[in-house]
């Protein structure tokens, strides 16, 4: 495989006027940077919010023309305005605020809402519950989308079963179909051994082309497992497509509510509405003698979301059954929906969908399971 240089990158670039000035791209100080990782290429064109949609097809040409380029297996080029843009153009605007129109060119227009399940911190079961929260949303009737964002840990492949490519048509990839769910991530396009070195420009990208280039059609719901943490990822979700809100997930340990509390304050300084926090792994039953034990601590995820001022979605159980089904790749809510693991999903479901739909749930409490 060629080697691929900036330099030859640059030139091909030169081929592409600007609309505006009539210089091609490169000599009107649009191309900001050029990012390369093997034959992956990201490269950022400078604009601004006004222009961004006639940008559009430049972004457009641009990209084919370095798909052409020896040596490169896919490019991505992404419109910014981290800067001010050169030769007197307008920097753009702050990212609005409450009461403000949304920006224009969001992705997923057709999706009815999206809801990111996202944590403070790593290892504290997020994929588990957005699996199953999905799975769980799909059983109710509703048309459910599954996307992974987590770029750098994708583990939707694992969990749902799926070790297959997903098909293009017209130009735009076809989400797979497992348990009710229209599913994309970047698993699905690598090796499941193979590390994801990108830098931010390029995770960003990527989160991009699995919103904005995948065939997702009409959904009810789009559920979108974010990597762990307050980092590019979800500047990208909070500002490229239209949160309906968050759901958050903690384990009750006061470390684990520590981040769960950094997470909440990320969405509210990005104006997507916390629809409330669950609480997973909350307590452990003896599955021989049914003793239940709180390895973790108990209730305070419950005690943070009263603190914060948002709602408690609810408390999933440590059960072996949850870890054995989604290491192969059969969510408990899917396999077992009638368990108790099961019930506590859908429990979580109703109270999810019941807040995005804007018809919240009454709460319901069982001997095990708590939701409110």
């Amino acid at each position: 495989m060629a080697d691929v240089s900036p330099d030859a990158l640059r030139s091909a670039l030169r081929a592409i006027n600007d609309p505006r000035s009539g210089q091609d791209i490169v000599a009107a100080g649009l191309v900001e940077a050029i990012d390369i990782r093997g034959g992956l290429v990201q490269v950022t064109l400078l604009t601004d919010r006004t222009h961004a949609q006639a940008m559009e097809p430049v972004r457009q040409e641009a990209e084919a023309a370095l798909k052409r380029q020896p040596g490169v297996t896919n490019a991505t080029v992404i419109l910014t305005a981290h800067r001010t843009p050169p030769q007197g153009q307008q920097a753009a605007p702050p990212p609005h605020q409450h009461g403000q129109q949304p920006k224009p060119g969001l992705l997923l227009p057709d999706v009815k809402s999206i809801v990111a399940v996202a944590s403070g911190k790593g290892g504290v079961g997020k994929s588990t519950v957005a699996v199953n929260l999905a799975v769980s949303l799909a059983r109710r009737g509703l048309k459910v989308g599954l996307l992974d964002a987590d770029i750098y840990g994708p583990s939707l492949p694992r969990m749902l079963g799926l070790r297959r490519k997903p098909e293009v048509r017209n130009e735009k990839m076809v989400p797979l179909q497992a348990w009710g769910l229209a599913c994309m991530s970047i698993g699905f396009l690598v090796d499941e051994e193979t590390p994801m070195i990108w830098r931010g420009p390029m995770v960003m990208g990527a989160l991009e082309q699995m919103m904005g280039q995948v065939a997702w059609g009409p959904l009810d719901i789009l559920v979108v497992d974010m990597p762990p943490g307050t980092g590019d990822a979800q500047l990208t979700m909070a500002q490229r497509v239209a949160l309906t809100g968050a759901v958050i997930v903690s384990t009750p340990q006061d470390i684990a509510l520590i981040d769960a509390r950094r997470g909440v304050r990320m969405f509210e300084k990005t104006k997507v509405p916390v629809l409330g926090l669950v609480e997973n792994m909350s307590f452990f039953c003896c599955p021989n003698c049914g003793h239940r034990s709180d390895l973790f601590g108990h209730g305070g995820a419950r005690t943070e979301a009263a603190r914060l001022g948002t709602a408690f979605l609810g408390e999933i159980p440590l059960l072996l059954d949850i870890r054995v089904a989604a290491d192969a790749g059969t969510p408990i809510a899917a396999q077992a929906p009638d368990g108790e693991a099961g019930k506590a999903y859908a429990a979580l479901a109703e109270q999810v969908w019941g807040r995005v739909s804007g018809r919240a749930v009454a709460a319901r409490s069982g001997p095990r399971i708590v939701i409110d």
